[in-house]
């Protein structure tokens, strides 16, 4: 049995988990089911707080964006409002994060091993698709969004009308122009729109959205083309040239991992989903895998520290399925909008909704 820690996902979890191992002394192993670094369906928007994570990981902003996203803009029921946000925070691909923090886990001392796929966890050891056992006397659970047989979240954290994930991008420049230096929300029936601008200035759409829905609407295209007659605003962000509609099913917002298992610490997404509108699922990600390098380096169990890491994300996670669930009502909500953004209130949830240094 290997006795170094066993990192399973390359994403910005597990890289995080990977330096940090490293540069306490140990020797880790990343296992990635892709061979090339692809561009997951993420919302693309990186937090101030995320950002001083990032630094400290050895991650310069402007290596990811020079532009900065400075203000939010809120869109409900034909109403607008926007408003600064609390520090510059900045839009970019899932590619580039990827990448730059697996050099840098590589550049620590990390071994990385790509195109490897974990079929089941038995036992604490992984099952890979060529039928190899891997084991561990640390387990890192790095596999974001996707589950793995024998680690899998509940069907019940889903809900009775599941969230799916949607993403597509749009380039040109009345795009941009339209977006510029903002990161927007455009709030309707049961679900909402993230639209940010990224590294190479095309604007990523994503979109969080009940299932009921998209039943409704019948596909996805349809869905898309109902939104843009529903939402004026939002019919400007589809326009320019268009790239293809990406989903995800089943993301389970609002689950924390309340226990943990001794051998094994869940890291990101298998640690806690927030609401995306809330723009911190990254900045947990990074979070959970510094955190829990640092609880292996100093002989904390992994089940004490995933009960540590859930207290620290029960405030944000919590907050933002708060928050989420009156954005789904827009009618409710848009009301309420202008008043929100003369007592600072956008700001304030903005802020309270970031992950509290470990």
């Amino acid at each position: 049995m290997r006795r170094e820690p066993l990192i399973l996902g390359g994403g910005p979890a597990g890289s995080a988990a990977a330096i940090m191992l490293s540069r306490g002394g140990a020797r880790p192993l990343v296992i990635e089911r892709t061979r090339e670094t692809g561009d997951a369906l993420c919302g693309g928007f990186l937090s101030w707080r995320t950002l001083e994570t990032l630094a400290r990981l050895g991650i310069a902003s402007d290596a990811l964006n020079q532009a900065r996203v400075t203000r939010v803009r809120i869109f409900a029921n034909r109403r607008v409002i926007e408003t600064a946000l609390p520090a510059p925070a900045i839009g970019v691909s899932r590619a580039r994060l990827d990448a730059l923090l697996l050099d840098q886990a590589r550049a620590s001392g990390a071994a990385v091993e790509r195109g490897v796929v974990a079929r089941a966890i038995e036992d604490g050891a992984i099952r890979t698709g060529d039928g190899a056992r891997l084991a561990s006397g640390a387990l890192f659970l790095a596999s974001g969004k996707h589950d793995v047989r024998g680690a899998g979240r509940p069907a019940a954290a889903r809900g009775d009308d599941p969230t799916l994930g949607l993403r597509t991008r749009r380039r040109g420049a009345d795009v941009a122009r339209c977006v510029g230096e903002a990161i927007e929300l455009h709030l309707f029936d049961r679900g909402y729109a993230g639209v940010v601008l990224q590294e190479d200035g095309s604007a990523n759409i994503c979109l969080a959205i009940r299932r009921s829905r998209l039943t409704e609407a019948g596909n996805l295209e349809t869905l898309l083309t109902a939104l843009a007659q529903e939402l004026p605003a939002f019919a400007d962000r589809l326009a320019g040239d268009a790239a293809p509609i990406e989903a995800i099913a089943n993301v389970p917002y609002g689950w924390r991992a309340l226990a943990g298992t001794d051998g094994c610490y869940r890291l990101g997404d298998q640690a806690a989903v927030i609401p995306s509108l809330a723009g911190e699922g990254m900045g947990i990600a990074l979070a959970s895998g510094v955190s829990a390098a640092q609880a292996w380096l100093t002989g904390e169990r992994a089940g004490v520290w995933q009960m540590r890491f859930a207290r620290q994300t029960a405030r944000p996670v919590m907050l933002a399925g708060a928050v989420r669930a009156m954005a789904e009502r827009p009618p409710m909500v848009a009301p309420l909008l202008p008043l929100a953004a003369r007592l600072g209130l956008v700001d304030a949830v903005a802020a309270a909704t970031r992950i509290a240094k470990d």
